[in-house]
């Protein structure tokens, strides 16, 4: 247990980058309620891309348990295509993206939260990871539930979920920051 917590701790910045960019996307898209639909499109697709990026490097250098690895790299690659298909085709309409949206939030809450459960299992508490995967499922729930809500609720809605979300994320990153360094310091009092 010491040793995963010691090699997860020089990691932490992956996860504060995701957060960072997950509290801007949300700025973005309060400050700027009416902003057209291909914005929305283009700064989702960029959210959705570098978090994907991000949560990549995060999987291939051993940030977490190796069976979330896999979880953390299907996420990843799941934001790297739900970006790339928001570039690709951006005159879609407000309900597509509205589903693409909400099936995003939907994949990555339950990836999180499988992650949080295998971690739990591995011995680690942090209930972050599960708190931001549900936060994502009942978020995407509510997207497919209620589709012809208005685009200015819905910039609003997706804000206050891009802000709540990343701001978790940076939350854990510096709790998983401090578990590491309490890890590396607790092994160097061991070995005096």
């Amino acid at each position: 247990m010491q040793d995963l917590r010691a090699g997860t701790g020089g990691h932490w910045w992956v996860l504060a980058v995701r957060g960072a960019c997950g509290i801007l996307f949300g700025i973005l898209a309060i400050v700027w309620p009416l902003i057209t639909l291909l914005t929305l499109v283009i700064l989702f697709g960029a959210f959705a891309i570098v978090s994907g990026v991000f949560a990549l490097i995060g999987a291939m250098r051993g940030a977490h348990p190796e069976e979330s690895r896999m979880w953390l790299a299907a996420s990843g690659v799941f934001g790297i295509v739900a970006g790339i298909v928001a570039w690709v085709w951006p005159g879609i309409t407000a309900y597509a993206l509205l589903l693409l949206i909400a099936a995003y939030a939907v994949v990555i809450g339950v990836v999180e939260i499988v992650a949080a459960v295998r971690r739990r299992k591995a011995g680690d508490t942090e209930w972050l990871y599960l708190v931001s995967g549900v936060l994502s499922v009942i978020f995407g729930i509510l997207l497919f539930t209620w589709p012809a809500s208005g685009a200015l609720a819905l910039t609003w809605l997706i804000g206050a979920f891009a802000i709540v979300y990343g701001a978790s994320l940076l939350i854990l990153a510096f709790r998983v920051r401090d578990v590491g360094h309490r890890g590396a310091a607790g092994t160097a009092a061991h070995a005096v």
